[in-house]
């Protein structure tokens, strides 16, 4: 078979997996495939469904929108839809969402039931009963419950308001959700029969996560309440249906808790008080009774891990579970080093580590011990596998053809120790590499911090790889992976991060005489796209830049991005009012008038966790000093451009880097 080089756009023909739900009785894992329509500029997502007896996965929907579903029961699968013209004009006019369901043995979608408000999760009670999440806009009213003039003048005021927005309260928009004052995401129950709505939150409550008992008579809720200022903490809840009670089971000192079970007659929690590592100290697992009493920590002191897979990849669309009881067991993924694995935690506190293999998790659902998840494997894109015991194998091949058809470069890890500590990279040497040539380079480096690069595909620099350039990265200190200590970088942003990168550079310059030390880029997106400023600031080493939705000035981050208010002062021990010098230490734009390196700056409009003026902030800066630079605003993209951006935004935006540094590393 002919191999040949990887494009830019084969990106558009790669599959993506999430969703992953297993049946019921287990016999059938259903899951949501997403594949790219260049010419549509958008994602196409259908349900398919891995049979066990037939060791086989089948196409289930057809009208490629099915995003989501739940299992109704073995052989049923309920999700949400807009199919004809009707549904379509009336979602256009009011809060609603209509709900399909299909049987496995094939036939059409029907419409099964209809619920007055845009609703985001759902779980069956009975046969007529819902327990359900939705976005409440107190703004917004219910045209369902109005009639004639009422009716009219409500449509006009909504027509009207849509010129304005009003705020009172922070954070008034988020990234990827636009404008949010006063939206919460609300629980209900919902009755078919009576077609009634019963709110069990009130509106200041927003609700993060919902489980219900084996018995479906309880609901444990981790939610945050506010007004004027979401606070840096969380409380978990205890409904009981039959009673309709709410309890509050947490007291007022300050906790983040990220997620909330029921584990037999006992809630199991996990969470963080981040006294002594702020925002991005790893949780403790603990154990507590149902009416919120004897609450104990069961995780030891020498379990140091985040329990969420942040291994990089611009190679996934969509989510899927990380934690999932089952049994005696709370099963979840922790980040390791540079991979994700899949862990089991009990009562007692013991944690066994179940995945032996490096790459990533991306997630997995688990019935009765069988264990079913989506993973990146070596450089293999995604696929469904099973684990079995310790053992995995691979059930599909969706993606089987790019390791056949396309020359890849596999990274080639090299680490050095600094203060004691070790610090873990890669290189990729060009794809059809020459001893004695000379090959230009560029340095990647991910966002977060508090993430890693592993040795999984990553399409960008696999793609640079092919044009002929080595690429290099590693996981400085900040990263994820190596505890507390190692991620701890608050009020050091663009220090010791800094050093590391720098000398992991000098080591792969050192070490691989074919790169071309005259000819290196350096390119990032986030916290990356900050540390890209924060370099061409400080060295004039690298020979071109191209900053990715990146932080040029701490003090307008503060005031004018989703998470500034609490995240600037956590992550650099300062405020405007406490410490404005010292924002303004760590704030790139300082040292704009030292930048000598061309500069692109990638920005996405609707990016409201890195907002644009931090781009047009330095982009200024740089042009005011002389510096060849560029700035390439995408419309209706947000942070997230790189990874779920519209197809067209997402080659553009490749190319937009790549001939940048082809212009001056080529």
């Amino acid at each position: 078979m002919y191999v040949e080089n990887l494009k830019l756009d084969d990106f558009t023909k790669y599959k993506f997996l999430s969703s992953i739900r297993l049946s019921p009785n287990g016999k059938n894992t259903a899951f949501v495939l997403h594949r790219i329509d260049v010419e549509e500029n958008k994602y196409l997502s259908n349900i398919y469904i891995y049979n066990e007896e037939k060791k086989s996965e089948y196409k289930l929907t057809s009208l490629d929108e099915e995003r989501s579903f739940i299992w109704k029961d073995n052989n049923t699968i309920l999700f949400p839809a807009i199919r004809g013209k009707k549904d379509k004009e009336r979602k256009e006019k009011e809060e609603v969402t209509f709900y399909y369901e299909i049987n496995l043995n094939g036939g059409e979608a029907n419409k099964a039931f209809e619920i007055p408000l845009n609703v985001n999760s759902l779980e069956i009670l009975d046969e007529d009963n819902l327990l359900l999440t939705a976005t409440f806009d107190p703004n917004r009213p219910n045209l369902k419950e109005l009639s004639g003039e009422e009716k009219d003048n409500a449509v006009k005021k909504m027509e009207e308001d849509k010129d304005y927005e009003v705020l009172d309260e922070i954070p008034f928009w988020f990234n990827g959700g636009g404008f949010t004052n006063k939206k919460r995401n609300r629980l209900y129950l919902y009755n078919l029969e009576d077609k009634e709505l019963t709110p069990i939150t009130d509106e200041f409550t927003d609700v993060e996560s919902v489980k219900l008992d084996k018995n479906k008579s309880k609901i444990i809720i981790a939610a945050s309440s506010y007004t004027d200022k979401m606070q840096l903490k969380s409380d978990l809840h205890l409904y009981n249906i039959k009673e309709k009670q709410l309890d509050k089971l947490t007291h007022e000192e300050i906790f983040s808790y990220s997620y909330a079970d029921f584990l037999g007659d006992k809630i199991i929690f996990a969470g963080k008080d981040m006294k002594s590592y702020g925002l991005n100290e790893n949780p403790h697992f603990y154990l507590m009774n149902l009416d919120g009493s004897n609450a104990i920590r069961i995780s030891s002191d020498e379990f140091d891990y985040s329990i969420w897979n942040s291994v990089g990849s611009d190679c996934r669309f969509g989510g899927s579970k990380s934690m999932v009881v089952d049994g005696d067991y709370l099963y979840f993924i922790t980040t390791e080093g540079d991979s994700s694995y899949i862990n089991k935690i009990d009562k007692n506190g013991n944690i066994e580590k179940l995945i032996q293999g490096k790459g990533s998790v991306d997630g997995f659902d688990i019935l009765d011990g069988n264990i079913k998840f989506i993973g990146l494997r070596g450089l293999k894109l995604q696929e469904l596998y099973n684990l079995e015991g310790k053992q995995e194998t691979q059930l599909t091949k969706f993606n089987e053809w790019i390791m056949k058809e396309k020359k890849l470069s596999i990274p080639e890890h090299l680490s050095f120790e600094v203060d004691g500590i070790t610090i873990d990279g890669w290189i990729m040497k060009p794809v059809d590499f020459e001893e004695g040539k000379k090959y230009p380079s560029i340095l990647d480096i991910h966002g977060g911090p508090k993430t890693v690069y592993g040795e999984v595909f990553y399409h960008e620099m696999q793609y640079w790889a092919n044009e002929g350039y080595a690429v290099f990265f590693c996981n400085p200190r900040g990263s994820d992976g190596k505890g507390n200590e190692f991620a701890d970088i608050r009020g050091k942003y663009g220090t010791i991060d800094y050093d590391d990168i720098m000398k992991f550079t000098d080591l792969v310059l050192e070490k691989y005489p074919f790169i071309d030390n005259e000819r290196v880029g350096v390119t990032g997106g986030s916290y990356g796209g900050f540390m890209t400023n924060w370099i061409i600031g400080h060295t004039n080493r690298f020979r071109a830049a191209a900053s990715q939705r990146s932080i040029s000035n701490w003090i307008s981050k503060f005031g004018t991005t989703d998470i500034g208010y609490y995240f600037v002062e956590d992550q650099n021990a300062a405020t405007p009012w406490s410490d404005v010098e010292k924002l303004w230490f760590h704030s790139p734009m300082k040292y704009a008038d030292k930048v000598v390196t061309p500069t692109l700056f990638i920005h996405s409009e609707e990016d409201y966790r890195c907002w644009l003026p931090e781009g047009i902030q330095m982009f200024t800066s740089l042009k005011y000093h002389g510096v060849d630079s560029r700035l390439c605003m995408f419309r209706g993209e947000n942070h997230e451009l790189s990874r779920s951006g519209k197809p067209k935004h997402r080659i553009r935006r490749l190319e937009e880097i790549t001939n940048w540094f082809n212009k001056y590393l080529k």
